[in-house]
């Protein structure tokens, strides 16, 4: 039997699958990759509450979809993208391990040497889709100070967890965790 929660986000409805993450402990699985409607709506509702900055970056990869359409919805050209693994044409990256509760090992994430010298001396806004237990965001965090970068903003379509208690973020809507049964711990 698959379990489903409603949620309405950026004024649009829709079911998120329930997904174990241990025997007692379920999240609900919020993927953009394929929602335009969904993308566009959280991109131009998050821009609303986000402040004055020069350059956004996010992570790989479910950010992709959301940092993407708030830059084109903000009109600016350019996004930076913290990657999970380096690439053949990244110049003089550095990196930053991270774990994450919807991955089962640590990943690490790493920085373009010419991303990290675009946003050098910046206002940077951090932007993910959802923050749970904050460790990518840490990551991302780190990635933006070792490259000079000063954080105005940290920003996710949800907060889980504890996520939903920091007042360092601002998010959409809160995204409760869950039983093994469906219902909404307490």
């Amino acid at each position: 039997m698959s379990m489903t929660y409603p949620m309405t986000i950026a004024g649009l409805k829709r079911e998120l699958p329930l997904c174990p993450v241990t025997d007692d402990l379920y999240i609900g699985a919020f993927v953009i990759f394929g929602d335009v409607e969904l993308t566009v709506a959280c991109a131009r509702e998050l821009l609303k509450k986000a402040p004055e900055y020069d350059v956004l970056i996010t992570a790989e990869s479910k950010g992709i979809p959301l940092g993407y359409e708030m830059a084109r919805q903000a009109g600016t050209n350019r996004y930076l993208l913290a990657r999970k693994a380096p690439k053949l044409y990244m110049k003089n990256v550095f990196s930053v391990k991270v774990n994450s509760i919807t991955t089962d090992h640590e990943q690490t994430l790493c920085l373009d040497g010419d991303d990290a010298e675009y946003m050098k001396g910046k206002r940077v806004l951090i932007v993910d889709d959802v923050i749970s237990t904050g460790e990518s965001l840490r990551a991302i965090e780190e990635l933006v100070k070792q490259a000079g970068g000063n954080i105005v903003g940290k920003m996710a379509i949800l907060a889980e967890g504890d996520a939903t208690e920091r007042d360092d973020i601002i998010y959409l809507e809160k995204l409760p965790l869950f039983n093994a049964d469906g219902t909404v711990k307490g």
